[in-house]
């Protein structure tokens, strides 16, 4: 089963958000944008937690009591993800979800996963799990056992021989998906070809 079935089958998920109000503008990211984000993605949002700073922590992007108010909120709202309306690093979509003890969600990874549910051609969904699965290999370590759910963006293997045959999984599979779409792609080059050879007219619909 491929990953993006997965997705399409996804029950919808309680969400707790997260908002960072930075000091400089260019830092920022809109909040009602934000909300339409997580409207689409189809999840149901708990509750709303926000926060002011002047540069992202290392370790869990938000300062260590608002992570901790992070994982209360997870506890008593029993909410299966948390959505960072952020970019996070690796390391710290790792740290926060071993502290809340759930699936964590940066802006770029529920973007990602609107695409998978919309996508609906062959070769955007092989553009989409494409871009998933690159992402889902930059965070593949250790001890993410925690982090299975339905339709969810990576299970991680409990040992070192289970990381290191998710990694090759991945890879092959990435390779895999970069033939299939360069042949999509010539396939659709001839095509369009053979249309400017027989006159056949072409309409875009916007």
């Amino acid at each position: 089963m491929e990953l993006f079935d997965r997705l399409e089958r996804r029950e919808l998920e309680k969400a707790v958000l997260v908002h960072v109000d930075f000091y400089h503008e260019s830092d920022r990211e809109d909040l009602e944008e934000f909300y339409e984000l997580v409207d689409s993605a189809g999840a149901e949002v708990c509750a709303l937690l926000g926060t002011k700073r002047q540069r992202p922590d290392p370790k869990y992007f938000v300062g260590k009591g608002k992570a901790e108010e992070i994982q209360q909120a997870v506890e008593l709202h029993e909410a299966d993800v948390v959505i960072v309306n952020h970019a996070l690093t690796p390391a710290q979509e790792r740290n926060l979800s071993e502290l809340v003890q759930c699936q964590v969600l940066d802006r770029v990874g529920l973007i990602l996963d609107i695409f998978a549910q919309r996508a609906r051609s062959h070769e955007g969904k092989l553009q989409v799990e494409l871009a998933l699965l690159k992402r889902m290999s930059t965070r593949l370590v250790k001890g993410w056992t925690h982090l299975d759910r339905q339709g969810g963006i990576g299970a991680r293997g409990p040992g070192e021989t289970q990381l290191e045959s998710d990694r090759r999984l991945v890879q092959g599979r990435i390779k895999s998906l970069e033939t299939r779409i360069e042949k999509v792609r010539k396939q659709r080059g001839l095509g369009q070809e053979a249309r400017k050879r027989t006159d056949i007219p072409v309409i875009t619909i916007v």
